[in-house]
């Protein structure tokens, strides 16, 4: 069923593994597609530095019917996965990099998704002084 998303996020809400990341400020769902093309976006523009971790998984499957198809008769067909994501969820972290490739990775991640986020780093975090 679609349900809806309510509350916010208790787990998946702290940075785990890297030193910035991206976190939703609303609820809504993530497709598998559009995760990709997240990863896709920061990955191109680190240039293979650094290391990026994706805290989401869609693993929520979505049936459609066909179009132009009466009602009733049973379920549709699969469509595609989605993550549903509360606000507050951990998105994409990233590790290894200076601040402000960080900032301008994460910001061209988060225009290829649906939703508001924020970019956010690690509280324990001291940068480097040169």
């Amino acid at each position: 069923m679609k349900g809806r998303v309510k509350g916010l996020a208790q787990r998946g809400s702290t940075i785990a593994f890297g030193t910035y990341a991206i976190k939703t400020l609303e609820p809504g769902r993530l497709t598998s597609r559009q995760i990709e093309s997240a990863r896709i976006a920061v990955t191109r523009y680190m240039k293979r530095e650094g290391k990026v971790w994706i805290r989401v998984f869609p693993d929520k499957p979505i049936t459609k019917k066909p179009a132009e198809v009466r009602m009733g008769k049973g379920k549709g067909g699969f469509d595609h996965w989605v993550a549903p994501v509360k606000p507050g969820r951990i998105l994409f972290e990233i590790e290894g990099v200076d601040p402000d490739k960080a900032r301008e990775g994460l910001r061209l991640a988060a225009q290829k998704l649906p939703l508001l986020t924020r970019f956010v780093t690690r509280n324990d975090f001291v940068p480097n002084k040169k």
